[in-house]
């Protein structure tokens, strides 16, 4: 398969997958006109001091039925199945392995993980590896990271529907209305017996309420991980 002139990217431990995490992927795909969107839940966060509490299986499985009725959207387990810390360069050199340049692709994140871009791994080369597309998460508007990141404010700009057409990387800052949810709250709600209707798929929670997860601390399920398919090239 051709490789999409325009491929976003879901990164994330979607622990679970829920709507603010759909939604700034769909803001990003509206506003820049991107070709296609990987939803690709990380192994081992290297931002977290704690594993997740469902297992890759499962992750796989939730972000899977939430990309299911969208159009462009696939789910990835690039790096689900790549071995030791899930770090965003190593990701990205992957993709360029695979014949992507920088210029196709646009890492979605929220305004509150890239207020720490200084302390990712490989930075700051890595914002050359790729968009960086930053999206408002609740209360963090993503328009205000030119006064807190001076020193990247002469690479980042407001959205439009087309890349820049030289190869340097661009910030995107994206102020669009996303959900106030996290996957936080979602797990503290299912721990004590609360609902989640709207803060994920419909087909996300009967997932989650069928095999009983995040109902307690420990019940994260099977460590196993299904064959997932090569979805960067739709092989079977």
């Amino acid at each position: 398969m051709t490789s999409p002139a325009r491929l976003g990217i879901l990164g994330g431990t979607l622990d679970p997958v829920h709507a603010g995490h759909l939604e700034a992927a769909l803001a990003a795909r509206r506003l820049l006109a991107l070709d296609r969107v990987l939803v690709m839940p990380t192994r081992v966060p290297p931002h977290r001091p704690t594993q997740p509490v469902a297992s890759r299986y499962h992750r796989f499985a939730m972000a899977a039925l939430a990309v299911l009725p969208i159009d462009g959207f696939e789910v990835s387990d690039v790096e689900l199945s790549a071995p030791g810390t899930s770090y965003t360069s190593d990701t990205l050199t992957r993709l360029h392995a695979r014949g992507l340049a920088p210029s196709q692709i646009f890492f979605i994140t929220g305004a509150d993980a890239f207020a720490e871009i200084a302390t990712w791994h490989h930075y700051p080369g890595v914002l050359d590896m790729a968009h960086f597309v930053v999206v408002s998460r609740p209360p963090h508007d993503a328009v205000a990271l030119e006064a807190a990141l001076p020193a990247l404010a002469d690479r980042m700009q407001k959205p439009v529907a087309g890349a820049p057409s030289g190869s340097a990387t661009v910030i995107f800052l994206v102020n669009a209305p996303t959900p106030d949810v996290s996957s936080t709250e979602i797990r503290r709600r299912l721990r004590a017996g609360g609902s989640i209707s709207g803060l994920v798929p419909e087909a996300v929670e009967t997932y989650i309420r069928k095999h009983r997860l995040y109902s307690a601390p420990s019940d994260g399920g099977t460590l196993s991980l299904l064959p997932a398919a090569d979805q960067l090239h739709g092989q079977d």
